[in-house]
C-alpha cells in the first residue's frame, strides 16, 4: 500500500461495501481451482474480529482464515484478493490506534511466509514472532523471503 501515513484504516474496517455477499463464479478453471463456483466475501472487520482471537505464540494464515469463513458461510471459497487486502488493513487499522489492538504479525501468508505488507515490514513481524518464541528462516537467493520455521505445529484452529 501507499501513503498509509494519510488514510484512515479503521474507517477502512469499518466499511463493509456491502459485505458480506455471495457470488457465483462460472470460470471452469477458477471451480476446479478453487473447488466449487459460490464464492463468499467477507467484510473487512470479520478479518479484525478473525484475527484477534490468535493467542500468544500461536500462528494463523490468511488461507486458513479463508477456509474458516467459507465453512461457516456454506461457501465453496472465500475470495482471495480481498482476503489480502483486508489483512493489510487490519493491520495498519491496528497500528493506527492506541488501544484494542489486533496481533496482525500472527497471520501469514501460505507456507508460513511473513507479509512484508504490515507496517514496519518483515523487519518488524519478525521481531515481533521471534519475542513470541517463534524462527524465522530466510528462503532464496535472489528472490529473498522469509518464513515461520515449522508454522504448521503452531496454527491456531478458528471453530
Amino acid at each position: 500500500m501507499a501513503n498509509e501515513d494519510k488514510k484512515d484504516f479503521n474507517a477502512m474496517l469499518h466499511d463493509s461495501k456491502d459485505m458480506p455477499k455471495f457470488q457465483t463464479i462460472t470460470d471452469q478453471s477458477s471451480i476446479e481451482k478453487y473447488g466449487g463456483s459460490k464464492m463468499y466475501f467477507a467484510p473487512p472487520i470479520d478479518y479484525d474480529k478473525a484475527m484477534k482471537r490468535i493467542p500468544y505464540g500461536k500462528l494463523m494464515t490468511v488461507g486458513k482464515i479463508r477456509e474458516y469463513f467459507a465453512k461457516q458461510n456454506h461457501a465453496d471459497f472465500t475470495e482471495p484478493i480481498t482476503a489480502g487486502i483486508f489483512v493489510s488493513i487490519v493491520a495498519w487499522a491496528s497500528e493506527q490506534r492506541t488501544e484494542d489492538k489486533t496481533p496482525y504479525w500472527r497471520t501469514l501468508k501460505a507456507k508460513g511466509e511473513l507479509n512484508a505488507k504490515y507496517p514496519g515490514g518483515i523487519e518488524a513481524q519478525k521481531e515481533k514472532l521471534e519475542a513470541e518464541g517463534h524462527t524465522i528462516i530466510q528462503k532464496g537467493r535472489k528472490n529473498i523471503r522469509y518464513y515461520v520455521e515449522d508454522y504448521e505445529k503452531a496454527l491456531f484452529d478458528l471453530k
